[in-house]
């Protein structure tokens, strides 16, 4: 008897292996699909406090779609604008800090006593030579329809996502309810048929009522499970694009009081890098010190703007989040690295935006099922 529970374990967890390497390897695989539809599910549970306003003031839905479909251009207008805008002016500079990095590889070479004729006659315009500059301009020129059609799709899915969830949450509840209610309910019947329906004639009429009853609390269930995630992605996507935000409008005004140039790309970049838990930051907060190195030729002062950065990050990322988000989305810090890294190796830099929130959904079915075993799960996800 041991050993076939221990055989229907076993067979159990590999099938349950098996099936999460065949889910990975489909979000991988069609991930150019996938991916828009994920974010237009995103962009749903964003404007969802527009949509439920627009509700109850009895605007037509078809209205309030087109309203916030417009919204969603406007912004990625403005944010193409001005990244576009400032990546022109930052390339019109580009031989100048070329120029000034050269000194600064070289003078740093002759500082430290280094021979070696790579660094003591560092050019940069040199190892740049060696680019293919006809593929990286048909790369980058690629890239940018990539995304404009990438954005097209969401818009696509969000239309029909917008029109569709309602029909898609009534039918997974008339799935899962009805599963979960005809079971418990025949057992009942089963059980006080014989003995109730002669001394009751109105045993139909209770069995009715039951079925009723219950039906009504899995609903509630089921329906407070849906609330609880649309809630918590409004509230991690909302709280983490202000506190983005924040530090990315304090960094610009740091940066441009010190005259350092381009403050508002690297305050855009603190902006969306910070998405990514840990590595975004670095990456916020190397470039524009790198900037600093290049354009004032001082260790010293590229030194004191990382610190002042990483004071800034350190305050809205280290003390301000964790005590707005932690207590959100009650995720430990160990499973948001693991699915970050996760979630990159799926679907590379959106996976990584995304993987906090859809670790959070995960976190959120497990914690509300009724199994052992995935609550578990639950209890490992969960901070507290």
């Amino acid at each position: 008897m041991i050993s076939k529970i221990t055989y229907d374990t076993t067979i159990k967890f590999f099938i349950s292996i098996i099936g999460l390497v065949f889910i990975v390897f489909v979000l991988k695989e069609l991930s150019h699909i996938i991916i828009p539809f994920v974010v237009a599910y995103f962009l749903f549970f964003l404007y969802s406090p527009i949509s439920n306003f627009c509700e109850r003031k009895r605007i037509p839905s078809y209205v309030t779609v087109i309203l916030e479909v417009i919204l969603t251009i406007i912004i990625a207008w403005m944010l193409s604008t001005l990244v576009i805008g400032s990546v022109i002016q930052f390339s019109n500079e580009v031989p100048e800090y070329i120029n000034k990095l050269n000194t600064i590889v070289k003078n740093a070479a002759i500082s430290f006593g280094i021979t070696d004729p790579f660094f003591k006659d560092f050019s940069l315009q040199s190892i740049l030579s060696n680019i293919d500059y006809k593929l990286l301009a048909g790369g980058i020129f690629t890239s940018t329809f990539s995304v404009l059609g990438n954005v097209l799709i969401v818009l696509f899915f969000f239309v029909f996502v917008f029109t569709g969830h309602n029909t898609i949450y009534n039918a997974i509840k008339k799935r899962f309810v009805n599963e979960k209610v005809q079971p418990e309910l025949n057992k009942l019947k089963n059980k006080y048929e014989k003995k109730t329906k002669d001394s009751n004639p109105d045993f139909d009429n209770w069995m009715d009522d039951k079925f009723n009853i219950e039906r009504n609390e899995q609903e509630e269930k089921l329906e407070l499970t849906f609330k609880a995630i649309t809630e918590q992605i409004q509230k991690y996507l909302i709280s983490k694009m202000a506190i983005n935000l924040g530090a990315g409008i304090v960094i610009t005004i740091i940066l441009s009081l010190f005259g350092v140039d381009f403050p508002i790309i690297w305050g855009l970049f603190v902006f969306l890098f910070n998405f990514i838990p840990a590595l975004g930051s670095t990456i916020a907060l190397l470039l524009p010190t790198l900037m600093a190195l290049v354009q004032f030729e001082s260790f010293g002062f590229a030194l004191l703007i990382a610190a002042i950065l990483a004071g800034v990050q350190a305050l809205f990322f280290s003390l301000i989040e964790p005590n707005i988000l932690g207590k959100k989305l009650n995720l430990n810090p160990l499973v948001i690295l693991l699915a970050v890294l996760a979630w990159g190796y799926v679907w590379g830099i959106v996976g990584m935006l995304l993987a906090v929130p859809l670790t959070a959904i995960i976190n959120i079915i497990l914690s509300n099922s009724e199994s052992k075993d995935l609550r578990f799960f639950s209890d490992l996800m969960s901070k507290n």
